[in-house]
């Protein structure tokens, strides 16, 4: 299960990132392409954050669908999986979108002092 090497990954950065301060929230965008369970990240983060500044924070996983474009005709065409056809019948694509591993979004309890 790769899945934990990257939650313990994103939970490193976060908590880089955060600098001792509470984290609250943490915003993923990950591909459907990408061969990444969103399911098993999040069972993976609340494990991963025990102990840390990320302990408790909400994990929030958007799901990028896959997009190519056809090098034959140039039309945009959404994937399910890594290889596909377009309506022209090429299967001469660009993968645009859909393997994306990002931390879109950290947010940090800030104290008013």
């Amino acid at each position: 299960m790769h899945e934990l090497g990257i939650t313990q990954n994103i939970v490193a950065i976060a908590s880089e990132h955060a600098q001792g301060k509470k984290v609250q929230r943490v915003l993923l965008e990950i591909g459907k392409l990408s061969a990444i369970m969103p399911e098993a990240i999040r069972f993976c983060f609340d494990i991963c954050s025990q102990g840390t500044v990320l302990e408790g924070a909400i994990l929030e996983i958007n799901e990028i669908s896959g997009l190519a474009r056809c090098r034959c005709c140039g039309n945009s065409i959404v994937l399910e999986q890594l290889f596909g056809r377009c309506t022209c019948g090429s299967v001469d694509l660009d993968l645009i979108a859909g393997e994306e591993l990002k931390i879109k979004e950290i947010d940090i309890e800030e104290l008013c002092v």
